[in-house]
């Protein structure tokens, strides 16, 4: 059965930058893996946007999504950048 007007002709692989991240998040953030997490990286044309920056989304079971924004392209991120922003992140 075929789900959707517009069939994938092939499948996309994972950014390995994005991959990347979310690991780290698991990992710094003790994350069982019933919790989802998704990195995205979009480019704002706002110009009170930093352009180009990574949202990640961790949704757990039962609790609100959250969100983490680090002001950096996916493949500049390092592991103390998703440290620094998860640390903001419980603070606020």
């Amino acid at each position: 059965m075929r789900f959707g007007l517009f069939g994938r002709k092939e499948k996309r692989g994972e950014n390995p930058a994005l991959a990347a991240i979310k690991a780290w998040v698991r990992q710094i953030a003790g994350l069982p893996e019933e919790t989802v997490i998704a990195a995205n990286e979009i480019i704002c044309a706002d110009p009170s946007c930093p352009g180009t920056e990574t949202i990640v989304l961790i949704m757990e079971p039962g609790q609100e999504t959250r969100a983490i924004k680090i002001s950096l392209a996916a493949d500049e991120i390092t592991r103390a950048d998703v440290e620094v922003a998860l640390a903001a992140e419980q603070s606020a």
